[in-house]
C-alpha cells in the first residue's frame, strides 16, 4: 500500500513522562521529534529503540538522534530530529537532558496486513476478530469445519491461544514446551506440525479471507516445564527475591491448611471439605487468625532480635575511647530490613543509636539505664512491625474468602464443589517440587540455596448479546468477540477447566444437534451483517463516532464520514436484566436524527424459538439453542417492523430532521440507519470542500466542482490576499477593541462568555485554537456560531465596509459563508473553522513574503514574533501622526470617505494593547523608537521606519522629541530620552536600510520651527533631516529650560508645580546629557505618585535625574555616529556652537566624543577597590563591580542602584566599557535581576524592592500605594532583550567557551517567551510581569517594545 509522505510532529516537554500514552502511526510517516518550548535553548538528546537502516529490531538497543536544522541559524527553535516509519511495531524513545532523563514514552507503527488471493489491504480499523482456545480445537483434521463458523459469521481474523503443548495445569496459556506443537492436535496414527498449521494458516488468508494471529507468553511457564527446572533463575525464586520468603511460608501454611480441611480435620471446628454458607466462611476467618497465622509469625521475618541488638549496644558504649556524636534531628533510629529475610535478622544503625542514647556517665547504672531506653525503642519498632504485617494479614484473609466465596458459593462462579487438592481452597502462588513434610522443616528449606531456587513465584442475560455486539462493533477500531459468545453459551468458557470442543458449521444443522450451528444459532446471522457493516465503515472513512445513551436502555451510536457528511446510526435496546422476568417500559422515547434516512441497514430482533432448552453437553460446547434473531437487511423505513412511524420536519431552512417513533423495539433488538444530508445541503458541503482544496488536499474527497458560483470564488483567496499591504492586513488581522471603537465598530461580544481580543481573524483564531484540541463543541463560540449567523457575518461585514482589497477578503467570506449558511447547523463550527484556518494561514504567509529574508528564512518563533509588526503598526480612521512633506516620495494616500479628497495614511505604531492602541495615547515618541529597530527595520518595513522618523522629527521642539505625541498639537516634551532613541534608530536605519544614508536629506516640515511657534502645516517650512539632528545636538550642549506649556491639572493632575520645569543639557567636563529634577521623571522610569492617603502625590518614584545611564550611552553613540559621517562629509557639521559667557564656542563632535569615553566608566563603575579616588559617596555603595543607574542624581543613593538601564548603554555604546568589567556587572545583573519573562527593574536587595504591580492598590503605604513600585522590582520584558544582547556581545570578547555558555542562556531564556507567545490569546508579550513571572492584570497583555527586543536579541544571536 503506497502512503503519500506524512509527517507527524512529536513536541517533547521537560519532565513529561508519556510512558502511558501510545502514538500510533503508520508506515511511510516521517516522525519528528521536536523541543517543545520548555526545552528550548537546552541540551537535549533523543534516543530510540527503532532499528537503523538494514538492521533488526532489539529491544535493547538505543541510538541518539541527529537534529537537523532548517534554518541552519543560530536560533535552532525550529530544529528536529526524525524517524522514516518502515517498520511495524512498538518502539521507544526518551530524551536526556545533559546527562539527566526527562522524558519519554512509545509509538506503534501499525502493520499493514494484506489478505486474499490479490494481496489486497485490510485496514485494521475493518477487522473483526474471534478468539478460540486452541485446546478446544480438537483434533486437526477438524479445524477447518470449526473455523468455518467464524468465517460465516463475517469474521477476518482469527486470534488462537497458544498451539504449544499445555502444562499439568491444562490452562491455555501455561505451556510445559515452548517449541513443540500441541500433541493434542494430532491422532494416534497421524502426527501433525506446524507445518500443517501454516499451511491452514495460508489457505485461510487467500482463500477464505481471514488472517490469523497468536500471542504466546513465555512467562506463563507450567509448573511442570522441563527447562523451568534447568534454569529456576528464569523464574522469581526464593534466592534471587529473597523478599518472597514470608509471602511463601504463609502460601505453604495456606495449603497445609486446604489438605487439613480436605481430610476432614476441621469439621468439628465447623470448616467442612464442602462449603456451603457464611456460617462455615466466618468459621475459615477464624481458624486462620487462630492457628495459621500465629504458626507463621511473619511478623518475625521484619522484626529485630532484640536481646541481640541491646548486647551488641552495650558493648559499644562499655567500649573504651567511645566517641561521642552529636544527635542530629534528622535521623531517627528505624528498622533496616535484612536483605536476606530470616527470621528477626533486621537490625538498626547503631551509630544513630550511640547519638540518640547517651549515658550521663561511665558507670554500671548509666549504662544500664541506657540499654533498657535503648530496648523500650526497639520493643516499640518491633511493634510497629507487628502492626504492619497485621494489616496486611487482614487484607489476605478478605482476599483468600472473596476467593472462596466466588469459588464455591456464587451464583456466576464455576461452584467447585469440596476442597480438594486438585481444588484447594486458594490456588498456590508457589512451586514446590518436593514430597509435602511439616511446615516447620519446609521452612528450613528457604535459606538452603540449591532447594530455594526451586521455590517460585507463579499466578495464575443472552438476550443482551445482539445489543451488546452492536454497540462494540459500532467503535471506530478493529473490534472482537470469544467464539462461543455469539451461539449464547450461557457460561464462562474456562481457559483452565474446559476441555470440550468447539461446535461445527452445518448449514443444515438440527437445533438439537449440540456439535453442529448454522445461521438460525444463537446471532450468527446478525453477527455476520453486522461484522460487514464495521468492515464497510472502517473501509469507507466512518472515523467520528457520537454515543448518546438516550435512556436507562437504549443507547444510539452514531458513525459519521467528514468527507461525505454520511452517517450510520444504530440503536440498541440493551437487555442486561432477563425481559421474561424482567419489566421493562413499552414506552421507547422518540428519536430525532438529523438528515434524510436513505435505508434501514439492518434490524435485527432477539426471540424464542420452539426447540428443547438448554443442557450442557459433554463434549462440545454448546449454546441456548431455543434464542435466535429475527433479521431484515437493507429495507426502506416504510417497511421496517421496528419503526412505527417516520416524520420529518425541519430545523432551519437547510436541516432536515427525521423524527422516528418505535413500535417494536423490544428488549435485545437493534436497528441501524444509513443518513445522509439533505440534497441540497450535500451539495453545499461539496461546493465548500471544493473551494476549501486551494488550502489543503484532504478536502478533495467529498468536493464538488460547479459553474455558478460567484465569481469571485473563482480566484484563489491567495490571490486576493497578495494584494494586501501589511497595514491593511493589521485591519484584517488585528486590531483590538479601543482602535475598532475609532472606527465606529468593536469587538465580537460572545453571549455567557467574553468578547474577543482582537476584531480581525486572530480574535477567532485563538479561541478556536483552545476549542480544536480538546473537541470542544460545548464552548459558547461554537454555540453561538450553531445559534445564528451574526458571527459569520460580523467577520465578512466588517471587511466589506473598508474599501480596496480589504473589502474583497470581506467579500470572498462572504461567499464562501454563503455556502455555509446552507449546511446543517451542527456542521457550521467545524466549516467555519476551516474557512478560517485556510484563509488565516494564506495572510500569514502574505505577510512574511512581504518582510525581510531573515523573517521570511527565520524560525517559527522569529515569524509568530514578526507578527507583532502588523499587530502594533496600523492607520486609523484618523492618522495619528503629523502630516509629511508634501515633497516627499512614495508617501501613503486614501481617499477620505468625507471629503472625497486625497489625504496621507502613514502607519503609527502603537506602545502596547489594549491600553495604549488608540485617540492620544496610542503613540509616544520613547515606545516607537525603542520599539522600531525591531517591529520595523528588522523586518523589512523600511518605508513605514523612514516615515515615522520623518513624522517625529517634525515635531521637535526645545531640542526634544515629544513623549505623548498627541498628533504633534497636544505633545508633551517632558522626556529626556525620546530624542536619543530617535537618533538611535536614525543610526539604525542608515545601517541596515539599503541607501539609508538617504534619509539624512528627506525633507521635515517642521510643525515648530521655532520653540513658541504655532503648529505649522505640512511644507511651511522644510528642512533636511540632518539640519534637525544638528538642531537637537546644538540644544542640548547650549542647555535646554523651559516650562511645558498649559502647565497644571489640565495636562497632569498629579504633577507638582516644579514638576513642569523641564531641564537638560550636556556637562562640560564629562560630555554626559543630564537634566531633570527631583519632581520630574524625564525616562522610561516614569511612575509620578498617585496617592493622597500614601502622601506620595506628586512625587516621582523614579525621577532618575541627573546624567541616567542609558541616556549617556545612546548619546555617545549618536556623538560618535555623528563624528564618523563628519569625517566621511555624509554629515556636513564636525561641531556643536553654543553661546558660553556671551560668546560663541565650538565643541567638536570628536571632543564630545572623547570626554564621555573618558570619564564613563571613570564615574559610572562602581569599582571593587573600596579606596577608588573616583568615588564621590563611598558611604553608598552597598554593591560593587556594577554599573550606577545614573551619576549625580538630586537624591545620591540613587545613583547606586541596581537597575538593568546599564546593559541599553552595553548595547548601544560598547566601546564605553571594558570587556571584564562589563562581564562581571552582567554576572551580577543576572543573578538579581533576571526574572522568567522580564528583568526586575530594581534589585531585590534594595529596602523599596517590591516585585507586585498594584495600580488599583490605595492604602497607607508610601512605596506602593497607587502603582508607585512600577518600577521599583516588577519584571518588564524589554530590557532583557538589551541584557541579552550585551551578554551575546562581550561573550564573544571573553572566548568560545563563554560564547557557547551564554548563547544557550540566550536561548533558553528566549524559550520562556516562545511559551508565552505561542500561549497567549493576544499573540504577543506583555509589557511587564510580576515577581518571578506573575500574571499582572495591570500590564498591556501585549507590548510593542517586548516584541521587539525578543526579535532584536533573535537577529543577534
Amino acid at each position: 500500500m503506497g502512503h503519500s509522505k506524512q509527517i507527524r510532529i512529536l513536541l517533547l516537554n521537560e519532565m513529561e513522562k508519556l510512558e502511558r500514552t501510545l502514538f500510533r502511526l503508520e508506515q511511510g510517516f516521517e516522525l519528528q521529534f521536536r523541543l517543545g518550548p520548555t526545552l528550548q535553548g537546552k541540551a537535549v538528546t533523543v534516543y530510540t529503540n527503532y532499528p537503523l537502516p538494514g538492521e533488526a529490531f532489539n529491544r535493547e538497543k538505543f541510538h541518539s538522534l541527529e537534529w537537523e536544522n532548517p534554518t541552519e541559524r543560530e536560533d535552532d527553535s525550529d530544529k528536529y530530529c526524525k524517524l522514516n516509519l518502515q517498520q511495524a511495531g512498538s518502539f521507544q524513545y526518551y530524551f536526556l537532558q545533559g546527562n539527566e532523563k526527562s522524558g519519554g514514552g512509545y509509538i506503534v507503527v501499525d502493520p499493514i496486513l494484506r489478505v486474499g488471493a490479490d494481496n489486497h489491504v485490510l485496514p485494521l480499523d475493518c477487522v473483526t476478530l474471534q478468539t478460540f482456545l486452541a485446546k478446544c480445537m480438537g483434533p486437526f483434521d477438524e479445524w477447518e469445519s470449526r473455523l468455518m463458523v467464524a468465517k460465516e459469521s463475517g469474521y477476518n481474523m482469527i486470534h488462537f491461544t497458544p498451539l504449544q503443548t499445555l502444562g499439568l495445569s491444562r490452562s491455555c496459556y501455561s505451556l510445559s514446551d515452548q517449541l513443540e506443537l500441541n500433541p493434542d492436535f494430532s491422532r494416534p496414527n497421524k502426527k501433525y506440525t506446524w507445518t500443517d498449521v501454516g499451511q491452514l494458516v495460508q489457505k485461510l488468508k487467500k482463500e477464505w479471507n481471514i488472517l490469523c494471529i497468536t500471542d504466546v507468553v513465555y512467562n506463563h511457564t507450567a509448573a511442570n516445564s522441563r527447562w523451568l527446572q534447568e534454569h529456576p533463575e528464569s523464574a522469581y525464586n526464593l534466592v534471587n527475591s529473597p523478599h518472597l520468603k514470608p509471602a511463601w511460608v504463609l502460601d505453604r501454611a495456606l495449603w497445609h491448611l486446604s489438605c487439613d480441611v480436605a481430610e476432614g480435620k476441621y469439621k468439628d471446628r465447623g470448616v467442612p471439605a464442602l462449603i456451603e454458607n457464611d456460617h462455615q466462611m466466618n468459621c475459615i476467618r477464624k481458624v486462620i487468625w487462630e492457628d495459621i497465622f500465629p504458626k507463621t509469625q511473619l511478623w518475625e521475618f521484619f522484626q529485630v532480635d532484640v536481646h541481640k541488638a541491646v548486647e551488641q549496644f552495650r558493648g559499644l558504649l562499655t567500649q573504651e575511647n567511645r566517641k561521642t556524636t552529636r544527635p542530629d534531628p534528622n535521623h531517627h533510629l528505624k528498622i533496616i530490613q535484612d536483605p536476606e529475610y530470616r527470621r528477626l535478622g533486621c537490625t538498626v544503625d547503631m551509630n544513630v543509636a550511640l547519638a540518640t542514647f547517651i549515658p550521663h556517665d561511665n558507670g554500671p547504672a548509666a549504662i544500664n539505664e541506657c540499654c533498657n531506653w535503648f530496648r523500650k525503642r526497639i520493643e516499640e519498632l518491633n511493634s510497629e512491625k507487628h502492626q504492619l504485617v497485621n494489616y496486611h494479614q487482614e487484607q489476605a484473609v478478605n482476599c483468600l474468602l472473596g476467593n472462596v466465596f466466588y469459588e464455591r458459593l456464587a451464583g456466576h462462579g464455576p461452584k467447585l464443589g469440596p476442597v480438594t487438592r486438585k481444588h484447594p481452597l486458594v490456588t498456590r502462588y508457589f512451586t514446590f517440587p518436593f514430597e509435602d513434610i511439616s511446615l516447620s522443616v519446609e521452612e528450613s528449606m528457604i535459606h538452603v540455596p540449591n532447594k530455594a531456587c526451586f521455590l517460585m513465584a507463579h499466578n495464575g442475560s443472552a438476550y443482551d448479546a445482539l445489543p451488546s455486539t452492536t454497540i462494540v462493533s459500532m467503535a471506530c477500531c478493529a473490534s472482537g468477540s470469544t467464539k462461543g459468545y455469539d451461539e449464547l453459551v450461557p457460561h464462562q468458557i474456562s481457559v483452565v477447566s474446559e476441555e470440550r470442543f468447539y461446535t461445527k458449521w452445518n448449514p443444515a444443522a438440527s437445533p438439537s444437534n449440540a456439535g453442529e450451528v448454522n445461521s438460525q444459532s444463537g446471532i450468527i446471522a446478525a453477527r455476520c451483517a453486522i461484522n460487514k457493516l464495521h468492515q464497510e465503515l472502517g473501509a469507507k472513512g466512518f472515523i467520528q463516532v457520537y454515543v448518546d445513551q438516550v435512556d436507562a436502555d437504549i443507547v444510539a451510536v452514531t458513525r459519521h464520514s467528514p468527507s461525505i457528511h454520511q452517517s450510520v446510526v444504530s440503536v440498541s435496546r440493551t437487555a442486561f436484566r432477563n425481559p421474561k422476568t424482567s419489566f421493562y417500559s413499552k414506552e421507547v422515547p422518540q428519536m430525532c436524527i438529523p438528515g434524510k434516512i436513505e435505508e434501514v441497514v439492518l434490524e435485527a430482533r432477539t426471540v424464542e424459538r420452539n426447540t428443547a432448552p438448554y443442557r450442557k453437553d459433554p463434549n462440545s460446547i454448546n449454546g441456548i439453542p431455543n434464542i435466535t434473531v429475527e433479521i431484515r437487511e437493507h429495507i426502506q423505513l416504510n417497511e421496517s417492523k421496528i419503526v412505527k412511524q417516520a416524520g420529518v420536519t425541519t430545523k432551519g431552512p437547510n436541516e432536515y430532521i427525521q423524527e422516528i417513533e418505535f413500535e417494536n423495539l423490544s428488549p435485545g433488538s437493534v436497528i441501524i440507519f444509513r443518513v445522509s444530508l439533505d440534497p441540497h445541503a450535500q451539495v453545499a458541503v461539496g461546493i465548500l470542500r471544493n473551494h476549501l482544496t486551494q488550502f489543503s488536499p484532504h478536502f478533495k474527497s467529498g468536493s464538488l466542482a460547479v459553474d455558478n458560483a460567484d465569481p469571485i470564488l473563482k480566484i484563489p483567496f491567495a490571490s486576493i490576499a497578495s494584494r494586501l499591504t501589511l497595514a491593511e492586513l493589521n485591519q484584517v488581522l488585528y486590531r483590538c477593541e479601543s482602535e475598532e471603537h475609532e472606527d465606529g465598530g468593536g469587538c465580537y461580544n460572545i453571549p455567557n462568555w467574553l468578547p474577543l481580543k482582537y476584531a480581525g481573524l486572530q480574535g477567532l483564531m485563538s479561541v478556536l485554537a483552545e476549542i480544536r484540541p480538546k473537541n470542544d463543541l460545548g464552548h459558547p463560540f461554537c454555540d453561538n456560531l450553531r445559534s445564528g449567523d451574526w458571527m459569520i457575518d460580523y467577520v465578512s461585514n466588517r471587511l466589506i465596509s473598508r474599501s480596496g482589497t480589504i473589502a474583497e477578503v470581506g467579500k470572498w467570506l462572504q461567499a464562501m459563508f454563503c455556502y455555509l449558511k446552507q449546511i446543517p447547523r451542527y456542521l457550521i463550527p467545524c466549516y467555519f473553522d476551516a474557512i478560517l484556518i485556510g484563509a488565516y494561514t494564506t495572510l500569514l504567509d502574505v505577510a512574511w513574503k512581504q518582510m525581510s529574508s531573515f523573517v521570511q528564512n527565520g524560525s517559527t518563533f522569529v515569524k509568530h514574533l514578526s507578527l507583532g509588526s502588523i499587530q502594533m503598526c496600523g492607520v486609523g480612521r484618523f492618522s495619528s501622526l503629523p502630516l509629511l512633506s508634501p515633497s516627499l516620495t512614495d508617501v501613503p494616500c486614501r481617499l477620505n470617505e468625507i471629503t472625497r479628497e486625497k489625504e496621507q495614511c502613514c502607519v503609527s505604531l502603537a506602545a502596547g494593547l489594549p491600553h495604549f492602541s488608540a485617540g492620544i495615547f496610542r503613540c509616544w515618541g520613547r515606545d516607537t523608537f525603542i520599539a522600531l529597530r525591531g517591529l520595523l527595520l528588522i523586518t523589512g518595513r523600511y518605508l513605514e521606519a523612514r516615515n515615522i522618523i520623518l513624522a517625529f522629527a517634525s515635531t521637535l521642539r526645545h531640542g526634544l522629541i515629544p513623549n505623548l505625541l498627541g498628533e504633534g498639537t497636544h505633545a508633551r516634551y517632558n522626556c529626556r530620552d525620546a530624542v536619543w532613541w530617535w537618533l538611535q534608530c536614525i543610526q539604525d536605519y542608515c545601517k541596515m536600510v539599503p541607501n539609508g544614508l538617504d534619509i539624512l536629506n528627506c525633507p521635515v516640515s517642521r510643525m515648530y520651527p521655532t520653540d513658541d511657534s504655532v503648529p505649522l502645516s505640512a511644507s511651511t517650512v522644510d528642512q533636511p533631516l540632518f539640519e534637525v539632528i544638528q538642531e537637537a545636538m546644538q540644544r542640548h550642549m547650549q542647555g535646554i529650560q523651559f516650562r511645558e506649556r498649559n502647565a497644571g491639572p489640565q495636562i497632569d493632575r498629579n504633577m507638582k508645580d516644579e514638576g513642569f520645569n523641564i531641564t537638560a543639557g550636556v556637562d562640560e567636563e564629562t560630555g554626559f546629557v543630564y537634566g531633570g529634577n527631583r519632581f520630574n521623571c524625564g525616562t522610561w522610569m516614569d511612575k509620578m505618585g498617585e496617592s493622597d492617603r500614601a502622601r506620595n502625590k506628586g512625587i516621582p518614584a523614579t525621577p532618575r535625574d541627573g546624567s541616567a545611564v542609558e541616556i549617556v550611552g545612546l548619546s555617545k553613540s549618536a556623538v560618535r555616529w555623528l563624528l564618523e559621517l563628519s569625517q566621511k562629509n555624509i554629515f556636513p557639521y564636525h561641531y556643536v556652537t553654543v553661546k558660553r559667557h556671551g560668546k560663541s564656542v565650538r565643541v567638536s563632535y570628536d571632543e564630545w566624543n572623547r570626554k564621555i569615553q573618558e570619564n564613563f566608566e571613570k564615574l559610572f563603575y562602581v569599582s571593587e577597590d573600596p579606596s577608588d579616588v573616583n568615588e564621590k559617596h563611598p558611604n553608598l555603595v552597598h554593591k560593587r563591580g556594577i554599573y550606577k543607574d545614573s551619576y549625580g542624581a538630586s537624591s545620591p543613593w540613587c545613583d547606586y542602584q541596581l537597575r538593568p538601564n546599564f546593559t541599553i548603554a552595553m548595547v548601544v555604546a560598547p566601546e564605553l566599557f571594558t570587556t571584564q568589567k562589563a562581564w562581571k556587572a552582567l554576572e551580577i545583573a543576572e543573578k538579581k535581576l533576571l526574572g522568567p519573562l522580564g528583568m526586575k527593574t530594581l534589585d531585590p536587595d534594595d529596602m523599596v524592592y517590591c516585585g507586585t504591580y498594584d495600580n488599583a492598590l490605595d492604602n497607607d503605604n508610601y512605596n506602593l500605594a497607587k502603582g508607585f513600585n512600577y518600577h521599583q522590582g516588577p519584571e518588564w520584558l524589554w530590557p532583557v532583550g538589551y541584557f541579552l544582547r550585551a551578554k551575546l556581545y562581550f561573550s564573544r570578547l571573553m572566548g568560545p567557551e563563554t560564547t557557547a555558555k551564554t548563547i544557550f542562556l540566550v536561548k533558553n531564556v528566549l524559550s520562556r517567551h516562545y511559551v508565552h507567545l505561542e500561549r497567549s490569546p493576544w499573540k504577543g508579550l506583555p509589557e511587564l510581569t510580576n515577581e518571578n513571572g506573575q500574571y499582572c492584570p495591570f500590564s498591556c497583555e501585549t507590548q510593542a517594545w517586548s516584541i521587539a527586543a525578543v526579535l532584536e536579541t533573535l537577529y543577534d544571536l
